[in-house]
């Protein structure tokens, strides 16, 4: 979601500019905040790729841990019923 607002932000940014140089002249300064908003999309496409892996991940554990409770719930419940065949 991110990634779509900062991709969209960067499209009007450059829009917007290439408008207004058609008007008139970019300066120097204005070509440097370009470049500074450029990266700071870059930095922030990067930290929602990593956030991205870090999420599937954590969600891998999770399904690991799920299936492990799975697992002991179901020997449980055997334990359980060859417990009262026995009689205890």
């Amino acid at each position: 979601m991110k990634r779509i607002i900062n991709s969209a932000l960067v499209v009007v940014l450059v829009a917007g500019i290439i408008g207004f140089t058609g008007c008139s002249g970019v300066s120097e300064e204005q070509m440097a905040e370009l470049e500074a908003l450029r990266s700071e999309v870059k930095a922030l496409e990067k930290e929602v790729g990593s956030l991205q892996a870090e999420k599937s991940a954590i969600e891998r554990e999770i399904a690991e841990k799920n299936a492990k409770l799975n697992q002991c719930a179901k020997e449980k419940t055997e334990t359980k019923k060859n417990l009262d065949k026995i009689g205890m």
